[in-house]
């Protein structure tokens, strides 16, 4: 029984983590550099496949992109080819082409619900089960 309270802490510092309105800066961490400006960096991991079959294609990525991503963070994003790979529940490892989206938002603003909003469309549309989401605090200058 004890060994099962640790991992349902981390899972419940985990979920918090994931729902938490936007990424904290800590109060006793560096000020930004000069030159820079804090912000929240938002990476967003989109697997294209569905088993062994890719589901989304070049042109239904870039119709996504232009319909549900572009109009939220209209500023400014960048968009990597990736290759994603894990541990499927038999043991076996799954890879396939992804997609990975880089926003840098104000850390104070609703980037995170835009985020969410942006997954849940990618889910809905392409039958997938769930988008990665990693959000940081970040310095950075343009």
């Amino acid at each position: 029984m004890r060994q099962g309270l640790p991992r349902l802490c981390a899972a419940g510092a985990l979920a918090a983590l994931a729902f938490s309105p936007a990424p904290a800066f800590a109060a006793d961490a560096a000020p930004c550099p000069s030159g820079t400006e804090p912000f929240a960096e938002y990476r967003l991991f989109f697997g294209r496949s569905q088993g062994d079959v890719e589901v989304v294609s070049d042109a239904d990525w870039r119709a996504f992109l232009a319909a549900e991503v572009t109009p939220r963070f209209p500023d400014g994003l960048t968009v990597l080819d990736a290759a994603g790979q894990w541990r499927g529940g038999d043991g076996a490892i799954v890879r396939e082409r992804s997609k990975l989206l880089l926003v840098l938002a104000p850390p104070a603003g609703k980037a995170m619900r835009l985020t969410d909003e942006i997954a849940a469309a990618y889910e809905s549309a392409f039958g997938q089960s769930s988008v990665l989401r990693v959000v940081t605090a970040a310095c950075a200058s343009f």
